[in-house]
């Protein structure tokens, strides 16, 4: 079993940054698949970033260009660095892990709120 902790969400003016964490527990960070997704109010869950165990990252068009997926095994943590944030921004922002294999996200973590706002 996993445990995913999210942190750094907030209140952030547009045009702005923001970097997200996730933190994972256990010993096997360094060989799950890693993924941010987003959900704004109204809306289905979106992919936003996954970086792979090798660290290979891809991105939703969207925010291709102004955020920046990374992981770090020794601190069993993933990164979102975000720049340059907009109102469609808006969501809360969920860390997901995906063992080796797997098609789809097995652990989630509980979300952290990011409001682009003026």
């Amino acid at each position: 079993q996993v445990q995913l902790v999210e942190s750094g969400g907030g209140l952030v003016q547009p045009g702005g940054s923001l970097t997200l964490s996730c933190t994972a527990s256990g010993s096997i960070f360094s060989i799950l698949g890693m993924g941010w997704y987003r959900q704004a109010l109204g809306k289905q869950r979106e992919l936003v970033a996954t970086i792979s165990r090798g660290a290979k990252a891809n991105y939703a068009d969207s925010v291709q260009g102004r955020f920046t997926i990374s992981r770090d095994n020794a601190k069993n943590t993933v990164y979102l660095q975000m720049n340059s944030l907009i109102p469609e921004d808006t969501a809360v922002y969920y860390c997901g892990a995906k063992p080796p294999g797997a098609t789809n996200y097995r652990y989630w973590g509980q979300g952290t709120q990011v409001t682009v706002s003026s």
